[in-house]
């Protein structure tokens, strides 16, 4: 299933918490890398703080980051739907998506400092999960450990289904979900 964005910036689908709140979205283009590349960076900020090294070759080295990461995005994702999230004609985030026939894999969700914590990602995490459960599918994402938004996953059902080091893939199950672990005892 591929999401349309028509120009009014409302997910065709009927993301409708989202756009309650204020949120809209457009496809990400050629444009968008830089924003792209700075949201990426003020996501890392905390973990480079203590790092010896001057602003310039951090500077340099988020953009390295941001481009290996943006390319793996890329080539592992091929289908993915990349949007480029909006609140009042500015950009404030993305939200990556892929719909598999089994599951919707969120790929990367992120908003600018400024705009945490005021219940966008919650929404648009809200909308997410009801347009998978609509299609009996469940929601995964790959989370950081130590990354704050793992209360808002936690509370809002995803659970802990493997440990891969840095990372915790999570799943939220829908209620008619097709993707189940069989469990032989």
């Amino acid at each position: 299933m591929t999401l349309h964005v028509p120009a009014t910036g409302t997910p065709a689908f009927g993301w409708t918490r989202a756009a309650e709140a204020g949120c809209g979205f457009r496809r990400m283009a050629e444009a968008d890398l830089p924003f792209l590349g700075r949201l990426y960076a003020s996501t890392r900020i905390e973990e480079l703080a203590p790092v010896p090294w001057s602003e310039a070759d951090k500077a340099a080295f988020l953009e390295q980051q941001f481009r290996a990461q943006h390319a793996h995005y890329q080539q592992y994702y091929p289908n993915a739907d990349w949007l480029v999230i909006t609140h009042g004609g500015e950009d404030i985030g993305r939200f990556y998506i892929e719909r598999w026939p089994s599951q919707h894999r969120i790929i990367d969700i992120a908003f600018m400092p400024a705009h945490r914590g005021k219940g966008y990602g919650e929404a648009l995490l809200r909308d997410a999960m009801d347009e998978a459960d609509a299609a009996g599918k469940d929601v995964s994402i790959h989370v950081e450990k130590l990354n704050p938004a793992m209360r808002l996953y936690r509370r809002l059902g995803f659970v802990t289904e493997e440990d891969k080091g840095v990372y915790d893939l999570m799943r939220w199950r829908a209620a008619g979900g097709t993707d189940r672990q069989v469990k032989i005892a």
